[in-house]
């Protein structure tokens, strides 16, 4: 018999939030399809395509004034995104992306004969490559089930050699959703003389003050979670390394150093920049903390619904990240080639966009949290998973 007294049993996962008040109609997403991997490539909100719209169309109509005049809008741009990010105006360069970013860092390091790299294997493959062209790596392995940020930090600590120059860390892993460049890890490679640069492609937009986990070098996609049109990112660099930042290829902006000669591509389209601003001031306005909780929230009950399913084990988190992550059964998805193909026939198959990641002995699904998300798009994820499963 029930006893009337007892306490409710604790629910299996948390209560599905509500959807976020005209969320979903600040995007022109297909509605047929369940978008759940925002962290891969964003989605740029309908204010912010309009801006930018507005600035092409400028930029057709009088060429020769938009370019000429090019180099100071983009100034002012970059001025209000630092604002947002608590930066320096000139302390922060916009770049198309974060690949860019750990380039221009690491040739800014001045790496010499005998130096080496240290990356950990949850680092984003392109940047690892960066890398590798530029000294020997040292490849920290990071088991996913690592319980906290200390574990990390230790595992980090431990594989500095004498020859270690850099640090080059996640600040929220692509893969494994979850923070790796703390500032206290960052802070104690400081003091043992290393160059610290971080990968914050996650960070803006989803992390309220990013830049105060204080690298030497950092660079962020404003695309993801900050609502800006895609092939925009910035790179913060400490003022001790700004007189030595080189663009990739060279300008008539050269002469103005870092950031205005990391900012200049002749006749590229500058239009994403300019519009970059937009995403964050959308963002303000929606109320950027009220934003964080829900798509964490919804991150949380996608996640909590995909624990239900036997064989997958959840990865442990970062409280407030709107990315989840989870390692599905051994011998699924243990290669790129199998990770790819399970996430096209999720896509295919049930209208479902989900990041699957390949890792030795069993690889990952992620799920992330956006305001244009439904919690019965996670429900559909979680019917459907364990047919793919068993394939």
């Amino acid at each position: 018999m029930t006893d009337p007294n007892a306490a409710p049993a604790a629910p299996l996962h948390p209560a599905a939030p509500a959807v976020f008040p005209g969320g979903p109609g600040l995007f022109r997403l297909d509605p047929e399809i369940a978008h759940l991997n925002h962290g891969s490539f964003g989605a740029v909100p309908l204010p912010v395509q309009e801006a930018q719209a507005v600035l092409q169309a400028e930029l057709h109509a009088d060429p020769d004034a938009f370019f000429t005049g090019a180099a100071d809008r983009i100034a002012a741009a970059r001025g209000r995104v630092a604002a947002h990010l608590g930066a320096e105006p000139d302390g922060i360069a916009f770049i198309a992306n974060a690949t860019e970013g750990a380039n221009l860092a690491l040739d800014a390091v001045g790496l010499a004969a005998g130096d080496e790299i240290l990356v950990t294997d949850h680092g984003y493959g392109t940047v690892v490559a960066a890398a590798a062209r530029r000294a020997p790596v040292t490849t920290v392995a990071l088991d996913p089930l690592l319980p906290d940020e200390d574990a990390v930090r230790e595992k980090v600590l431990a594989a500095l050699t004498p020859r270690t120059k850099v640090a080059l860390l996640d600040h929220v892993s692509s893969p494994t959703a979850r923070i790796i460049a703390s500032p206290r890890l960052l802070a104690e490679l400081a003091a043992r003389g290393v160059t610290t640069v971080v990968d914050g492609a996650h960070a803006p937009g989803m992390l309220p003050d990013p830049l105060a986990v204080g690298a030497d070098f950092w660079f962020g996609n404003l695309h993801k979670w900050g609502y800006a049109p895609a092939g925009s990112a910035v790179l913060a660099v400490a003022p001790a390394h700004r007189a030595r930042v080189r663009a990739l290829v060279p300008s008539w902006e050269d002469e103005h150093g870092f950031p205005r000669s990391v900012e200049n591509r002749a006749t590229a389209d500058y239009t994403g920049w300019l519009a970059a601003p937009e995403g964050l001031d959308l963002l303000h306005r929606l109320g950027a903390a009220a934003v964080r909780a829900h798509n964490s929230a919804l991150a949380a009950h996608g996640a909590a619904l995909l624990a239900e399913i036997p064989g997958l084990t959840p990865l442990p988190y970062t409280g407030g990240l709107a990315m989840r992550a989870l390692r599905l059964p051994p011998g699924t998805a243990e290669t790129q080639q199998d990770a790819r193909a399970l996430r096209e026939r999720i896509a295919a198959e049930q209208g479902i966009r989900v990041l699957v990641w390949p890792w030795p002995g069993g690889g990952g699904i992620r799920v992330c949290g956006q305001i244009y998300n439904r919690p019965e798009e996670y429900e559909r994820l979680a019917a459907a998973l364990p047919t793919h499963l068993k394939r």
